[in-house]
C-alpha cells in the first residue's frame, strides 16, 4: 500500500487551490520556487497543464525554456490566468499567448522575441528588462501604472526619495523599451501613449519645484509632450478668453471712442464692449491685427504677451497636429 501525497498548499490572493500532489516544502513542482526548471523543457508539459484544468496562477518558472509555447484557451472567450506567477528569465520567444492575463506577477528579464502578445493583460506585472523584439504587443494591456510606478508614488508619500526616484527610472526605462517596441510594430498611437508616460517619469525624477520639473510639467499640459492637440487648442481658447476680460476691464479705444466696463454704462453696452473686446483678442492672439481696435494704456502690454504667446502657440499646433496625422 503506497502512501498517498499530500495536496500543493498554494493557494492564490484569489482564493485558488492547488490540487496537483506535493513535490518538496509541501509545494507541488509547478509552485515549489526551489525547483529548478532552468534545464527542463516545460513546453509541452506546461501546455498539458494548462489544458487538463489545472491552477495557472502563482506558477513558478524562473529560467525556464519555453521557447513556442502554446497557451492560447481556445474555444474559450477568455485566456489562461497565470496571475502571480514568476517567469523571471523565462524564454517566451516565439510563444503564442493570445489574450494571457499575467497580472501582479513578473516577466523581469523574460524573452518575449516574436511572441504573440497580442490582447494579453499585464497589469501590475514586473516588465522590467523585457527583450520585446518582434513581439505582437497591439491590444496589450498594462494597466494605468506600472508596478515600479506605483511603488515609486508610494514611496514618495513616504518621503524615501532615494527609493521613488529608482522606482521612477526603472518606470522610464521600461515605457521606452515598450515605445520602441510599438514603433517597431508600426502602432504610433500606443507609441505616443508610451512616450507620454515615458516623459512624464522622467519629470518625477527632478527634484519638486525645479525649474526643469516644472518647465516639463508645463510642455505636458501645454502638448502632452508633443501628442495632444487637443491641449494647444484648449489652451488657446482660455487665453483668447482671459485676454478678452483683461481689454473689457482696462479698456481699448475703436475710432477714438473708448471701449471697456463702466458701470455707469447700461447692462447691453457692456455685453456689446466685451463682444468686441473678444473679438479684438482673437485678431490679437492670431496676429492679424486689423488696426480697428486699439489697446490702450496696460492693454498693450495683454495684446503684447498675447500676440507673442499667439504666433508661438500657432506654431506649435501645426507642429503638434502634423505629427499625429501623418502617423
Amino acid at each position: 500500500m503506497t502512501d498517498k501525497k499530500a495536496p500543493c498548499k498554494y493557494v492564490s490572493p484569489d482564493g485558488h487551490r492547488c490540487g496537483e500532489e506535493t513535490a518538496k516544502d509541501g509545494l507541488c513542482f509547478w509552485h515549489c520556487p526551489n525547483t529548478d526548471k532552468s534545464n527542463h523543457d516545460l513546453k509541452t508539459r506546461l501546455e498539458d497543464h494548462a489544458r487538463s484544468g489545472g491552477l495557472m496562477q502563482g506558477l513558478q518558472l524562473k529560467g525556464a525554456n519555453l521557447k513556442g509555447v502554446d497557451l492560447v484557451n481556445r474555444g474559450h472567450q477568455k485566456g489562461f490566468d497565470l496571475s502571480y506567477s514568476d517567469l523571471y528569465r523565462a524564454d517566451l520567444s516565439e510563444a503564442h499567448l493570445f489574450n494571457l492575463t499575467l497580472k501582479h506577477g513578473s516577466l523581469m528579464k523574460a524573452d518575449v522575441s516574436d511572441a504573440n502578445l497580442h490582447c494579453c493583460d499585464f497589469s501590475g506585472t514586473n516588465l522590467l528588462g523585457i527583450k520585446w523584439r518582434g513581439a505582437r504587443i497591439d491590444g496589450m494591456d498594462i494597466g494605468k501604472r506600472l508596478m515600479q510606478e506605483d511603488l515609486a508614488h508610494k514611496a514618495g508619500r513616504w518621503q524615501k526619495h532615494k527609493t521613488a526616484r529608482d522606482n521612477f527610472e526603472q518606470s522610464e526605462e521600461i515605457y521606452r523599451d515598450l515605445r520602441k517596441a510599438a514603433e517597431q510594430q508600426g502602432l504610433f498611437e500606443m507609441g505616443g501613449r508610451f512616450i507620454q508616460k515615458e516623459l512624464t517619469m522622467r519629470r518625477f525624477q527632478y527634484p519638486p519645484l525645479s525649474a526643469r520639473r516644472l518647465t516639463s510639467k508645463f510642455i505636458d499640459l501645454f502638448c502632452g509632450y508633443g501628442e495632444r492637440p487637443l491641449n494647444v487648442i484648449i489652451f488657446s481658447l482660455i487665453l483668447i478668453f482671459v485676454c478678452a476680460i483683461a481689454y473689457f476691464l482696462l479698456g481699448t479705444t475703436s475710432g477714438g471712442e473708448e471701449m471697456g466696463f463702466s458701470t455707469s454704462q447700461s447692462w447691453a453696452t457692456n455685453i456689446g464692449h466685451f463682444l468686441n473686446s473678444l473679438y479684438y483678442s482673437v485678431v490679437t492672439f492670431t496676429t492679424l491685427g486689423y488696426g480697428d481696435i486699439t489697446p490702450v494704456g496696460a492693454s498693450r502690454f495683454v495684446a503684447a504677451i498675447e500676440a507673442f504667446t499667439g504666433s508661438f502657440t500657432l506654431a506649435l499646433f501645426v507642429v503638434v497636429f502634423v505629427k499625429k496625422m501623418t502617423r
